[in-house]
């Protein structure tokens, strides 16, 4: 990890309030790669239809577009430890849904998906929150060391979460949702036993100004514009997450747990280069860095698109996790250090809504092309177009490009 300015590479764990969070954080995000792993594989099982599966993204993302100017307004307003906890609970409660839709036999697309946007609405809340709330539980100098392992906790959650969704999905669908039911509540209680933390709250009234801060604070800030916007456009065409239950059944054979295989993959990826980060931090040319990163993302993408062999598509898929995570580390130090606290909600109400365009608007990209031309052809058009936006980011950026240090402030 990090070391801290103390030198202390589990200084973060210092604070008990930060421990809470970081348990819960990780909990509420295995659970929700067991979800999302049980939903795509049943979906595909009960319709074989890619673009069902193409909606499953489109569904939980529209909540935090079409929210977007009240969701971090909220967090930097109220109590953002309560935001986190009854979001949490509202997750669990969707999960309790698909368990008893799955139990008893309803399992339909449209119910699944008024589901998913109830989901969609919960994390469109909890994203500003949850991401606000950590710099409120670390002191300043300990916050690198906070964000590090953030990271990596997201990261071994999406690793293990696809597997054991896989092997629970194996067993049954019942025991996948039970467990992620279970896990979200306990995550939940994690979060309840925090002390009320300090917080800047926003002290204007609530205004048109005011909650378009978060949009004016990016816009003025053009490297984190162009870092944010770079990922939002790489991830969105190159992202082949939602057609993994066809490539897992139809073109490479394989079951539920080769399904959890394929979505652990780029997990694993990440984590390898989140631990070389962690001990070889990016100190010179971070911006070439990060679109060598894009550029790599996108012939991973190519390779998985291509391939009719197991350990190559998982070889693809792990390049594809490493490239990206070089964004991640990029992006998510510039938000947590250059940002306010007072508008950091607002702020990353706005980067979720490009995370989870780029995430499940990119799973909609995919399963509509792949309803249309087929997997294969929309994972290779996703992959050459994500290589077009790197050349085209990088020239329409020079800055970010030429970006040197992340030691260095932007503003």
């Amino acid at each position: 990890m990090s070391i801290s300015a103390s030198g202390d590479r589990f200084a973060a764990f210092r604070h008990s309030s930060y421990t809470r969070f970081f348990f819960a954080r990780f909990l509420s995000a295995f659970s929700i790669q067991i979800v999302s792993v049980a939903v795509g594989w049943q979906m595909y099982d009960e319709t074989r239809n890619a673009l069902y599966l193409g909606l499953i993204g489109l569904f939980q993302f529209l909540p935090s577009l079409l929210l977007i100017l009240v969701t971090g307004s909220v967090a930097d307003r109220y109590n953002r430890r309560a935001i986190v906890a009854i979001c949490m609970v509202v997750g669990a409660l969707c999960a309790g849904a698909l368990l008893a839709l799955t139990v008893t036999h309803t399992f339909t697309p449209w119910l699944v998906f008024a589901i998913l946007i109830v989901f969609g609405i919960e994390r469109a809340f909890m994203g500003p929150a949850v991401q606000s709330l950590g710099p409120n539980l670390v002191p300043e100098e300990d916050l690198p060391n906070a964000v590090a392992w953030n990271s990596s906790s997201w990261q071994t959650a999406a690793i293990l979460g696809p597997v054991v969704g896989g092997l629970l999905y194996g067993v049954s669908a019942v025991v996948a949702y039970t467990v992620a039911f279970a896990f979200l509540v306990l995550a939940g209680l994690f979060v309840f036993l925090i002390p009320k933390p300090a917080q800047r709250r926003a002290a204007n009234k609530v205004s048109w100004e005011e909650i378009l801060a978060g949009f004016r604070f990016i816009s003025s800030e053009k490297i984190v514009l162009g870092a944010i916007s770079l990922d939002l456009f790489a991830v969105l065409l190159g992202g082949a997450v939602a057609l993994m239950p066809i490539f897992a059944r139809d073109i490479l054979e394989l079951g539920p747990w080769g399904l959890g295989m394929l979505r652990a993959a780029p997990g694993v990826g990440a984590i390898a280069v989140a631990i070389y980060l962690a001990f070889h931090p990016i100190r010179h040319k971070a911006g070439l860095a990060m679109f060598i990163g894009v550029g790599l993302f996108g012939v991973g993408t190519l390779m998985f698109g291509l391939s009719v062999t197991p350990w190559l598509s998982i070889s693809a898929l792990m390049l594809m996790g490493a490239s990206d995570m070089i964004s991640v580390y990029v992006r998510e130090t510039l938000i947590a250090l250059w940002t306010p606290d007072e508008v950091r909600g607002r702020v990353n109400a706005v980067n979720m809504v490009f995370v989870g365009a780029s995430n499940e608007l990119g799973e909609f990209r995919a399963g509509t092309m792949a309803s249309i031309f087929g997997a294969v052809p929309a994972v290779v058009i996703g992959g050459v177009g994500t290589l077009a936006v790197a050349i085209i980011w990088s020239l329409g950026f020079p800055r970010l490009r030429r970006i040197d240090s992340l030691e260095a402030p932007m503003r």
